[in-house]
């Protein structure tokens, strides 16, 4: 099993991130796509992927810190592409919610990441929070003017503008609040995505599902969620996984 998107470079593992990354392997989790949200945990990405064979990286600057990106940093992020375990740009995007940068430079800083995504031959992880349709109306301008694929961290948008997103060709990745109880939307959305268009992930050490949730969430929590999807879908949770594994496979050209 994959998760497709996690943060063990996060201070939360500080205390056993060695520990939890030698257990992957006993806790049934093959392979990890650990993201990047600035300069510095784009390098510490870099750094997990080159040590432990089962991590990959994806780099790039988050919403949040989109004031950090710069002419260097764009420089430095080239140079780590170059680095066979770096297998996307991400995660970036837009976020709303907490505003921890000015609209305009996120807008400014995410169509900049998707050019450079773009001349690097790299797919791109978005981040989207309470910015749905800019988020979508940006990437749909950007699908008309490069070669990329997305995929849609932590998807919390409508059936709707999923269906948008499927004719685009990008994919959806669905986590831990899919097992929220009030989560309705994740959960319409998880019975209706297509199979070869759903990847997995954890966002660890954030968004823990049921029943850890307030708990710093792990890889390992993944196998919740594919019980939790295949449970609502009414289907084998193997025949959900090998989908899943395939798509992260196919996305990230691992």
């Amino acid at each position: 099993m994959i998760d497709s998107h996690a943060h063990l470079d996060d201070e939360a593992f500080d205390e056993d991130r060695e520990e939890v990354i030698n257990n992957l392997k006993s806790d049934g989790i093959d392979l990890i796509v650990n993201n990047s949200s600035d300069l510095p945990s784009s390098k510490n990405s870099v750094e997990l992927a080159s040590k432990y064979e089962n991590i990959y990286a994806a780099i790039g600057v988050h919403p949040h810190e989109a004031e950090t990106y710069n002419d260097e940093v764009r420089s430095e992020l080239i140079e780590l592409s170059k680095n066979e375990k770096v297998v996307a740009i991400g995660e970036i995007g837009l976020d709303y919610y907490y505003d921890n940068s000015p609209r305009e430079i996120q807008r400014e800083v995410f169509k900049k990441q998707i050019e450079l995504a773009s001349k690097l031959g790299k797919n791109i992880v978005i981040h989207s929070r309470d910015a749905s349709q800019e988020t979508f109306d940006i990437l749909k301008e950007a699908h008309e003017k490069y070669d990329f694929t997305a995929l849609i961290h932590c998807y919390s948008q409508s059936v709707e503008m999923l269906e948008e997103y499927l004719k685009m060709g990008d994919y959806i990745a669905l986590g831990g609040a899919v097992t929220f109880k009030n989560a309705k939307t994740p959960k319409e959305v998880a019975e209706v995505v297509p199979l070869d268009k759903l990847l997995l992930e954890t966002d660890c050490p954030y968004m823990t599902p049921v029943p850890h949730r307030g708990k710093r969430n792990e890889p390992k929590y993944v196998k919740l969620v594919a019980d939790y999807i295949a449970d609502l879908r009414k289907i084998d949770v193997e025949e959900l996984v090998k989908h899943t594994d395939e798509n992260t496979k196919r996305f990230f050209g691992i």
